[in-house]
């Protein structure tokens, strides 16, 4: 079975989002779909397909969020030191070109979510970023042509 580094705050957040689907979302949509059934005639009932619908993703979900909790290797980054990136660092760049300032925590790609500055370690960004030391620079592919950016600090914690 393939397991998924992440870290624990992104294991909670998946953990919660399963509890919720199955005490909340789930109970809620089969009210919905036994509403929508006493309505009649389920062929042209657009509220009944909606709540069936409604009701696969959550199960989809439900089974996708059950394997990657149980397929968790949680890593804490505040085991981690050291000015190399590895798993779990949070790392400061600033792009060469523009001379922006961004920083990021390397995490699981079940966790990453760009707009709260977790990076996917899947990503090219990530990759190009794993056993660089601070001062170093990286270049990336972007879709306008390749940027670079130079490490400014490599925390853990």
């Amino acid at each position: 079975m393939q397991k998924f580094p992440m870290t624990g705050k992104g294991l909670q957040r998946l953990e919660d989002e399963l509890r919720k689907l199955k005490s909340e979302e789930r109970p809620a949509v089969i009210r919905a779909i036994a509403e929508a059934r006493s309505h009649g005639d389920l062929s042209e009932n657009a509220e009944y397909h909606a709540a069936r619908e409604r009701q696969s993703f959550i199960e989809g979900r439900i089974i996708e969020l059950e394997e990657i909790v149980s397929s968790a290797e949680v890593i804490d980054p505040s085991t981690l030191s050291g000015d190399q990136v590895k798993f779990g660092a949070q790392v400061s760049l600033v792009d060469e070109e523009t001379d922006k300032e961004a920083t990021y925590q390397i995490v699981g790609v079940h966790e990453a979510d760009i707009k709260q500055g977790l990076l996917s370690i899947s990503s090219p960004l990530a990759k190009s970023l794993i056993g660089k030391k601070i001062g170093d620079s990286v270049s990336v592919p972007a879709p306008g042509g390749d940027r670079t950016y130079e490490i400014l600090a490599v925390t853990y914690g």
